[in-house]
């Protein structure tokens, strides 16, 4: 025999033992639950007998002393008729009192043995009861022998048998539960959506819609207001925005919802406090200047940032949209810089992909389009952007692209969850949109030491810029059904302890390992 033959002979026996003992483990935990259960049959048929024995026994207890009352009861009747009728004729049977008398004495000692008898059968019937409870406790104590457990052993295996079954119920119930939240998941998120724009509402309009114009010295705002107020009201009505004189020290606040009008009316203050010259007349001038320097300055940025990007072939219409993005904000990260940002990531992804590089390009930088009209329809940016594209003959791919990145529609083109990946990429970068990077990773950490707290856990990730957390559990100390408490527990706690925006899935993860050696 050779080297590799021996080897292949010792791993084949090896297996085979281990093989064996597993099979013997096996049969070895059958023999004991065939055991079991013969045992708790044993018990119970033994009662039952039992039980069936000392009623049997009392039944027949009863019937013979009832019988025996019966007669009983029956010579007493006798003898009370007897007595009476010995009564009546006493005095005309005298010579036969004495037989009479006689005849009471026997019948008296029959009732006394009667008796005797009754009370020796009472006897019998304890003795039988004491033999009856001496069997049964012999019975339990050889199942006890049999079975290796106590009767108090086993009634405490039931009783945890018992708090198991009772509690994988309740879990089934608790996951029914969540289930059933879930399908009303949607309707409870619109109305938390509407809750929290009406505790953010007034902030976030406060730092979207206003800009502060600064000024030298307080005696400008006399002049920008006008002799009753006419220099304030021609202002306001060639541009569109409100303007708005306090006692703000140096600043003069310019409000409105349309960034480019109060673009409009930030450089127009700004010509007119440095030429000094401030009339209505010399307002609507200087206002449709920069207005129209407005414009051409946006359709310059739209061409520029199309140059830039390689994109070649848009509408006229869509670059000066795109010019609009550099006076939009979201989130507070400029539109016109996160629109490239999704240009080119989605650029780079479709190349590594083999997909149409252009096309990929021109729906990243298209995608919020929607955000900049003219007029504002009551529609989702994205379902606008996608009817604006294919206003101006851009490709299909593009158009759905673009209307499928919030999901509005379906995805039909490859391209579509490339787009809707680089925008979630640019938006949840830290420091993109209103979080700098000491809050972001403090954020993280709490998220990753709350889940650590609790037992159990062994690893924990914050993943995807903090929306999403993953929870790695040993899967000796935690149970598939203790999982999803864990991760319904976990999820409870981060919206009562924390404070984050959109919302955080949490993942619990349970996984056994097996590892074995082959020597």
């Amino acid at each position: 025999m050779d080297l590799i033959t021996i080897i292949l002979i010792i791993i084949s026996l090896i297996i085979g033992i281990v093989i064996g003992r597993f099979l013997l483990q096996a049969v070895f935990k059958k023999q004991e639950q065939a055991a079991q259960e013969r045992a708790e049959r044993i018990i119970k048929e033994a009662e039952q007998q039992a039980e069936h024995y000392k009623k049997q026994r009392n039944l027949e207890a009863k019937e013979k002393f009832l019988q025996l009352k019966a007669e009983h009861e029956k010579e007493v009747s006798q003898r009370n008729s007897a007595v009476v009728q010995k009564e009546n004729t006493i005095r005309q049977k005298e010579q036969s009192l004495n037989q009479k008398l006689e005849s009471l004495n026997r019948e008296k000692q029959d009732l006394d043995s009667k008796s005797k008898k009754l009370d020796h059968l009472i006897e019998l019937n304890e003795k039988k009861s004491e033999e009856v409870n001496q069997l049964k406790n012999q019975h339990i104590k050889q199942l006890e022998t049999i079975a290796g457990l106590s009767a108090q052993e086993a009634r405490e295996q039931l009783v945890n048998s018992l708090r198991e079954e009772a509690r994988s119920q309740a879990i089934m119930q608790i996951k029914d539960i969540v289930d059933e939240a879930k399908l009303t998941a949607s309707k409870e998120a619109k109305k938390v959506v509407i809750q929290t724009i009406q505790r953010t509402a007034t902030e976030s309009a406060i730092e979207n819609t206003v800009s502060i114009f600064n000024i030298e010295n307080d005696e400008i705002k006399g002049r920008i207001i006008g002799r009753e107020g006419r220099n304030i009201r021609a202002l306001e009505a060639a541009t569109g925005v409100e303007i708005i004189v306090d006692d703000t020290p140096e600043a003069i606040i310019l409000s409105g919802f349309d960034p480019v009008r109060r673009e409009i009316a930030r450089l127009s203050l700004h010509r007119l406090v440095t030429d000094g010259r401030i009339h209505p007349a010399r307002i609507e001038e200087v206002v449709a200047k920069t207005r129209t320097q407005i414009e051409d300055e946006i359709v310059e940025i739209g061409e520029r940032t199309a140059i830039d990007l390689g994109i070649h072939g848009l509408h006229p219409e869509l670059i000066r949209m795109v010019g609009r993005m550099r006076y939009r904000s979201s989130y507070g990260q400029n539109l016109l810089q996160h629109s490239r940002e999704v240009a080119n990531f989605a650029a780079t992804m479709a190349a590594e992909l083999g997909l149409n590089v252009k096309h990929a390009k021109r729906a990243g930088l298209l995608h919020d389009i929607g955000k900049v009209p003219d007029d504002n329809p009551e529609l989702p940016h994205a379902i606008l952007g996608m009817q604006l594209a294919e206003k101006y003959k851009e490709h299909p791919d593009v158009c759905n692209a673009i209307g499928a990145h919030h999901d509005e529609i379906e995805m039909t083109s490859l391209i579509s969850p490339v787009v809707q990946a680089c925008d979630a990429i640019s938006g949840a970068r830290p420091g993109a949109r209103r979080e700098v990077v000491e809050s972001y990773i403090k954020r993280l950490k709490e998220l990753e030491e709350l889940a650590l707290s609790y037992p159990g856990v062994e690893k924990t990730f914050a993943i995807q810029a903090g929306r999403e957390l993953r929870v790695v559990v040993e899967s000796e100390k935690v149970s598939d059904a203790h999982a999803e408490i864990l991760a319904a527990d976990i999820s409870n706690r981060i919206q009562t302890e924390m404070t984050y925006p959109g919302q955080i899935k949490v993942t619990v993860i349970r996984e056994t390992r097996s590892v074995s050696y082959a020597k």
